[in-house]
Parts: structure tokens; C-alpha cells; sequence
């Protein structure tokens, strides 16, 4: 079943996350599925459970585009990241017609739990890693709004949303 994305300013997406448990419960497992659903039908390429109201540390990472098994992490979360960064234009399903260039390091090594709860730990310096960073981000209720050095999109759109909030 394909959910509703939250969008900014929600302040859903800024509410802490809690680990997942294993074994997965009935309900886990449901909204594992459906998340991938979702960032299908979306297009997107990754998406993390607060952006679909649910406060867990579970994120999909969803490059099959480019030949990548999509991935379902459970608690994941960066252990090591390398020192050299790059600057990449993001955007946010949460984040409608906003683009922004994002420094985030090159190279992570990620550790999560896959469905059956086994520890698995991964190192990349490509998309996986930029977008597990992303997600990673968004568990932990930082959004790209946070961390854009130079807006390529959608500026003025962030500009309303921080006047209004001040208001």
C-alpha cells in the first residue's frame, strides 16, 4: 500500500525515531513493504520512516535504477565516514521543488540490521552512501534544509517557511 509522504514544515520530521525490534512484528514487516510501495511510486530513491509518520529507525535505500538491490536497513547508522567530502545537488520527497548543493563525506561505512535482525556493515563511496546518508539524516530528524550550502531550487519557498515560523 502506497502511504502519504509528510511534507515540511511537519514537525513530525523533526521527532526522534526508536530502534526497531526483533523479530519484526506483523506490523514492522507491513511497513517495510509498503514503504517500498511508496518510494517507488514516488520515484525516489531513498525514504526513511518519519516521512511517512512513523517515528523508527528504518530507512529503504532504493537505487535499482542503477542495478542496486533495494535495500530495507533497520537501525542503521554511520560508524566511520571519510574526511574527504563532496558537494552534490539533493532534493527530499519531503521537501517538494526544493534543490539545494549538500557537502556530505565521500565515503561512510554504514552498520544496520537487515529483516532478520542480522548486524550487517557496509562501506561505499557512491550513491548508496549519499543516500544513506540522507536517510540517516532524516531518522534522526535532520532534513537537507539543514545542511543546503547553495539553494539551486526552491529558496524562496524555505525563506516563507522560516518567516512564518518567526511570525
Amino acid at each position: 500500500m502506497v502511504l502519504p509522504i509528510l511534507t515540511y514544515p511537519n514537525d513530525f520530521l523533526r521527532n526522534p525515531t526508536e530502534p526497531v525490534a526483533f523479530p519484526l512484528s506483523k506490523e514492522m514487516q507491513k511497513l517495510t513493504k509498503d514503504m517500498i510501495d511508496t518510494v517507488r511510486k514516488a520515484d525516489g530513491i531513498g525514504l526513511a520512516a518519519p516521512q511517512v509518520g512513523k517515528s523508527v529507525k528504518l530507512i529503504i535505500v532504493n537505487l535499482e535504477k542503477s542495478d542496486v538491490p533495494l535495500m530495507a536497513l533497520y537501525n542503521p547508522k554511520i560508524i566511520e565516514k571519510s574526511f574527504s567530502k563532496s558537494e552534490i545537488e539533493e532534493g527530499c520527497l519531503s521537501i517538494p521543488g526544493v534543490f539545494g548543493m549538500v557537502k556530505r563525506p565521500k565515503k561512510v561505512t554504514v552498520q544496520a540490521q537487515n529483516a532478520q535482525g542480522k548486524v550487517i556493515k557496509f562501506e561505499d563511496n557512491g550513491w548508496i552512501a549519499r543516500v544513506a546518508q540522507h536517510e540517516i539524516d532524516h531518522i534522526n530528524g535532520r532534513l537537507i534544509i539543514d545542511v543546503i550550502k547553495k539553494y539551486t531550487q526552491g529558496e524562496e519557498i524555505v525563506k516563507q517557511w522560516k518567516k512564518e515560523k518567526t511570525l
